[in-house]
């Protein structure tokens, strides 16, 4: 009866977790889908806890347990509750990288058990298939969690962008060796060898380092949802070893989900997904020249009052929210502005680019915690159609993905990325705090070109400046 209890609550654990993956593809529905899901993790982890048995004996341990659920839920929801929305990328990065971690100690544990049987001399029979799942979830995990700390470091600015010459090479050697290590013990696993098991633990720690190490500019947002994909593999490893339907069907979910957003983004950023995985994506391959580069010539400021005039007597406007309207947190301010000029006939839209600030589905995000509506959100090669017809553009904080370098400099690290066309629009207005280049750490000509304006300032402040003076028109 127990049993087939347990199996009853790991069956409501998967089936929750379709259901909330589900949901969570619409920003209506998300946040239930988010709580259906927690749900559902929870049947499963206190059926495990409570009805699981081996051997005729329950798991124990209770207060290590429960003391161990106690304090990682108050960190969490600690955390959750504290964190800006300009650091949920970091947070996400962070959070993936324990997954990560876990699936790698899992890995350890049942190592452990099989060098125990080693040191005291016992002969026992290991299946390949076995020693496959531990061998895959040390080393996804590992690259998981070590690639992901670094993320970390990245996006908070903590640390730079490194390569060195050769590096595409040694990344191969590294990940080849260590398959290869991993392949012979599956097959050869004894008493005198068992110890390259940690030479395999470490050497996927230095190759999730340096996988992540040079990727910089606007391709974070593809490796974090690699990592991402990475991690739900890796917890699907645990699944199979414990022949636990519910870390196997979230495992598979988050593996499969990571994935496919993935090829999707490379594909928005005309990228190779083979380059991602060895480590060359986004790296630092563009001559000095395009990164250092001055000024390209006079750029013009437009006043507040102009800007408000501008949008408030156009008959379609079109916002690209950017990484600068999440650190000013105007995405409020911005649905206010959207509601005044619709009150006042102008037809207002959002166009999202895919990479759009620093973790996947960034912007959607941010408006979407404004009530912005998912209808009024155009993907980019919808906006880039209506550009032609848009009286005005309006930039807050957008500057990678509105660059026309993309198109026009091979020398430049964007090239080849497929941009917002702004610069179809009769007039583009650029909000910004000064005229430093971006993330990518390049000039952006748009800023140089006549039908752009510079609107310089925080993005909250700047909209509610315009809001104020678009009431008074």
């Amino acid at each position: 009866m127990e049993l087939s209890l347990l199996t009853l609550c790991y069956l409501i654990g998967s089936l929750t977790f379709i259901i909330g993956l589900k949901m969570l593809s619409h920003p209506d529905s998300a946040r239930k889908g988010n709580l259906v899901a927690a749900v559902g993790m929870a049947v499963a982890i206190f059926g495990t806890i409570f009805l699981y048995e081996e051997e005729g004996k329950k798991l124990g341990n209770y207060e290590w347990i429960f003391g161990g659920l106690i304090l990682g839920t108050i960190v969490g929801v600690l955390a959750a509750r504290k964190v800006k929305m300009t650091a949920m990328p970091e947070m996400v990065s962070l959070f993936n990288g324990m997954g990560g971690a876990c699936a790698a100690l899992i890995s350890f544990i049942e190592f452990d058990h099989i060098k125990d049987a080693f040191a005291k001399g016992i002969t026992i029979e290991i299946h390949a298939g076995t020693l496959i799942t531990i061998f895959l979830g040390l080393i996804i995990g590992s690259v998981s969690f070590a690639g992901s700390v670094i993320a970390w470091g990245k996006l908070n600015g903590k640390i730079k962008d490194f390569a060195f010459p050769g590096q595409q090479i040694f990344n191969l050697v590294l990940l080849a060796a260590t398959l290869v290590t991993a392949g012979y013990l599956v097959f050869n696993l004894n008493a005198e060898n068992y110890w390259l098991f940690y030479g395999i633990a470490i050497a996927s720690l230095i190759y999730g380092v340096l996988f992540v190490l040079p990727i910089g500019g606007a391709d974070m947002p593809v490796v974090i949802s690699l990592l991402n994909s990475f991690t739900g593999v890796a917890a699907a490893c645990g699944g199979f070893l414990y022949d636990n339907q519910v870390m196997l069907t979230g495992g598979i979910l988050v593996g499969a989900a990571g994935t496919l957003l993935t090829i999707l983004m490379c594909k928005a950023m005309n990228r190779s997904l083979t380059n991602v995985l060895i480590g060359s994506f986004g790296g630092n391959k563009f001559s000095g020249a395009s990164a250092s580069q001055g000024p390209q010539g006079n750029y013009k400021e437009i006043s507040i009052s102009d800007a408000a005039v501008c949008m408030c007597y156009a008959n379609k406007v079109i916002i690209v929210p950017g990484y600068g309207l999440a650190v000013a947190q105007a995405q409020h301010t911005c649905h206010e502005l959207e509601k005044l000029l619709e009150e006042k006939g102008v037809a207002v839209t959002y166009a999202i680019h895919p990479v759009a600030g620093r973790m996947p589905g960034h912007m959607n995000v941010l408006l979407a915690e404004a009530d912005v509506s998912y209808d009024k959100l155009q993907e980019m090669e919808q906006a880039n159609d209506e550009f032609k017809t848009t009286d005005v553009v309006l930039i807050l904080g957008a500057n990678d993905v509105v660059n026309p370098a993309a198109k026009t400099d091979p020398s430049s690290p964007i090239y080849g990325m497929p941009i917002l066309e702004v610069e179809q629009a009769k007039t583009v207005i650029v909000n910004k705090r000064s005229m430093k280049p971006g993330y990518a750490g390049i000039e952006n000509e748009l800023f140089f070109q006549p039908k752009t304006s510079m609107l310089f300032g925080d993005a909250k402040a700047a909209l509610q400046k315009l809001v104020t003076e678009i009431k008074a028109l």
